[in-house]
Formats: structure tokens, C-alpha cells, sequence
């Protein structure tokens, strides 16, 4: 499994992400490549190696003709469509954009094709995110992790005036990621950053058990006083020893409302919308509320991309008043899927590795019910055949 590991103790940028990805190996021609394709005549990439308190790193710098155009998220679109870019990496910039799109519009109260970009929608930044895109698209990574993420201190000049560090777009792509304390007195993480961070990382927090293969390391713009301005990119494999791998983690979504006024079919219909939406997982607890009325705990648990189609469906199909929401960590074993062999025929069913390097089997009840009807024998019979024949008869 190679993935990769964002290390950014000094935050992350747009240009210290390039940085970065070209000193772990990607072809700065490939990026610049993509970046000359995007038809923006005089675009065009450098890179050049620095030191930054006596450390030395790639810096990759966008070479931009002077402009004053501010681009809807359709132009952007329109501009990452026409380029040379594959299609995996032209999903994976717009899907970046579309997130600060969506912060942007949150920030701002409008629609998200209303939003007008300034800063991000310039060249450069385009640049940045379309190269990043590419860049780690490259690399086919079957994961990516990072560390807290530090904003820095103090106020940073944008569009709409002055504004504190974080500035509201980077706040609001940086809500459910955990910050880092830092009191360097400048703008750490950009919007550019804090959006390919939101975007492609699985979860935060100290680097996974991992063989490192290749480290990047990528400057920023600004030489700090009180450490080195660097974003550090380690490629490697996840670690096997003695047949044991970590479960894997990532952040989502625990949803919760309490109804004491809604009848039965009324949650279970408003439960097979929420499962329709992609959620992880849906269930009920009975509890008690004031006046000793009984009431129904609906709880949900999401990825951040579903939590406002969850959040629209409760207000909708419900009479709650208010949601309780908060990002929760989960450790996860590594899952897959196989086909076991029984005595009726083939059963689908799912694999997990455990920490210690052995796989559980699990039958798809789907898939299961289906051989027994068909074959006429008791559900319970197929169960135990999968038990008996997945070690030693498996289909991959």
C-alpha cells in the first residue's frame, strides 16, 4: 500500500506543495506541461533549489503575465477542462476548486456559482492546484495522510481587507482538521494549501507506521526567524512486521437528534433517505425527555462531503429543531472483497484484515440469500459453507 505523508510544520502553500512533489521525483516538465496546456499564454513553471535556515529545498515558482481577471468557478472549470491533463487529475483540480468554491460561498452567503475569485482564482494559483493535482496524481498513491496543520498569527491583506490569520476561506476548508498551535507572526497555511489538504488527505495526526522510499521538500516564498519554511512530503508503504499491519484512520461525521413527536414510519422513511445519501451508518436509541415523554435518538454516521445532504434530510423529512454534529476519529481495518466457493455456487463476501495479519470473511447477505433461494437450502447453511471453505477455496 504506498502512500504519502504530508509533514507541515511550517504549513502548507500552493508553490511549497510543488516544491515538494518535484523533490520526491515528479518531473517538474510534467507539471509544467499541464500548467503551459491550461491556454494561459506566458504561464509557465521554474523551479530552483534554496536553503531555508540552512536546510536546503526545492522552490517551484509560476511565471504569470501580469492580469486582472477574476474567474467564476466555471471559467476555472472551463480553463482545467481544456488542458493536457488525464482525467483522474483534471477530476482531482476541479474537485480542489469546488472546495474552495464551496468555503467561499459559506463565507460569503451566495451561491457557490456566484462566487467570485480573487486571490484563488488568479494564475498562479491555478497553477498551483492544477500542478498539484498532476503531481499527485502521478505518484498513484493508495493514500495520503498529513500532520496538524499550523495557520501562523497575526493578519494577512486579501480582497476584502484585513482580515486575521486564518483568513475566513482557510478557516472554513480547515473546519473537522486539527490546527496546530504556531506563533509565527505570518500566514502559515493558504487557502490554496488548506484546500489540497481538505481535498486529498484520509486523516490527520503523527505519521503512520510507513517504510519511507522517497522525502520532498518544499520552500515557501518567505525566509522565517523562528524555523526552517519547509513542507516535507515522505512517499513510502505502509509497515508489516511479523504479519501485524496498524488499522488505517480517518475523520468522520457523528450526526444526532433527538424527535419526541414523529411517528415510526416517518423515521423509517426519513432512515432510507439517509442511507440513499451515503451514509456509513444509521440506527435509532430509544431515550427519555422531559415531561417523561419517550422519544427516538436518530444518530448518523457520514463522510464530510454527505454532511449537508444528512443535515437537509433531517430538517426536511423530520420535526427536529437542531442537529448535534462533531467530527470523530476511527481507526478502520483494511477491507476488501472476495469470492468463496461453496457446494451451491459462489457467495460475494468481505474481507478485513485484522492487526495481526489475518483476514476475516464475512458473506454479503445479498449475496448469500440469493445462493440459498436458488439452491434451496437454509441461509444458515451457506453462512457456515463460507466459513468452512473460505481458507482453503477462494476466488480472487
Amino acid at each position: 500500500m504506498k502512500i504519502g505523508y504530508f509533514d507541515c510544520h511550517s504549513g502548507i502553500s500552493g508553490d511549497m506543495t510543488l516544491g515538494a512533489l518535484t523533490d520526491a521525483g515528479v518531473p517538474i516538465e510534467l507539471l509544467d506541461h499541464a500548467v503551459r496546456s491550461l491556454g494561459v499564454e506566458g504561464l509557465f513553471l521554474e523551479k530552483e533549489e534554496v536553503k531555508r535556515k540552512g536546510f536546503r529545498a526545492a522552490q517551484v515558482h509560476v511565471r504569470r503575465p501580469h492580469e486582472h481577471a477574476h474567474r467564476h468557478l466555471h471559467h476555472i472549470t472551463e480553463m482545467i477542462d481544456q488542458g493536457d491533463l488525464t482525467p483522474s487529475a483534471r477530476e482531482l483540480a476541479v474537485k480542489i476548486f469546488k472546495n474552495i468554491a464551496e468555503a467561499e460561498a459559506k463565507v460569503h452567503g451566495m451561491a457557490v456559482d456566484h462566487v467570485h475569485f480573487h486571490e484563488v482564482g488568479a494564475a498562479d494559483s491555478i497553477a498551483d492546484i492544477v500542478g498539484a493535482a498532476v503531481g499527485l496524481d502521478s505518484l498513484g498513491l493508495d493514500a495520503v495522510y498529513a500532520s496538524e496543520v499550523p495557520t501562523g498569527t497575526g493578519t494577512v491583506t486579501i480582497a476584502h481587507g484585513v482580515c486575521r490569520v486564518p483568513a475566513p476561506a482557510t478557516a472554513e476548508l480547515l473546519t473537522g482538521i486539527p490546527i496546530a498551535p504556531s506563533d509565527v507572526p505570518f500566514e502559515l497555511t493558504t487557502p490554496t494549501g488548506a484546500a489540497i489538504l481538505k481535498t486529498v488527505v484520509q486523516s490527520f495526526g503523527t505519521m503512520p507506521a510507513m517504510t519511507i522510499r522517497k522525502i520532498g521538500y518544499g520552500a515557501g516564498g518567505r525566509e522565517l526567524n523562528e524555523q526552517p519554511n519547509i513542507l516535507r512530503f515522505l512517499i513510502g508503504e505502509v509497515v508489516e512486521t511479523d504479519g501485524k499491519t496498524s488499522p488505517g484512520e480517518d475523520i468522520i461525521w457523528m450526526v444526532e437528534t433527538n424527535l419526541d413527536d414523529v411517528s415510526g414510519e416517518i423515521i423509517g422513511h426519513c432512515i432510507t433517505k439517509l442511507w440513499t445519501a451515503g451514509s456509513l451508518d444509521v440506527y435509532t436509541v430509544p431515550i427519555q425527555m422531559k415531561k417523561q415523554r419517550p422519544g427516538t435518538l436518530l444518530a448518523i454516521l457520514c463522510h464530510e462531503e454527505n454532511l449537508d445532504a444528512v443535515e437537509r434530510i433531517l430538517f426536511e423529512e423530520t420535526t427536529t429543531l437542531g442537529i448535534r454534529r462533531w467530527p470523530a476519529g476511527r481507526a478502520i481495518l483494511r477491507r476488501g472483497e472476495t469470492v468463496v466457493k461453496t457446494p451451491w455456487g459462489n457467495v460475494t463476501c468481505k474481507t478485513a484484515e485484522r492487526p495481526d495479519g489475518s483476514t476475516r470473511v464475512t458473506p454479503e447477505f445479498e449475496s448469500a440469500k440469493q445462493l440459498a433461494v436458488q439452491s434451496g437450502v437454509p441461509l444458515m447453511t451457506v453462512y457456515n459453507a463460507v466459513n468452512k471453505y473460505n481458507t482453503v477455496d477462494k476466488v480472487e
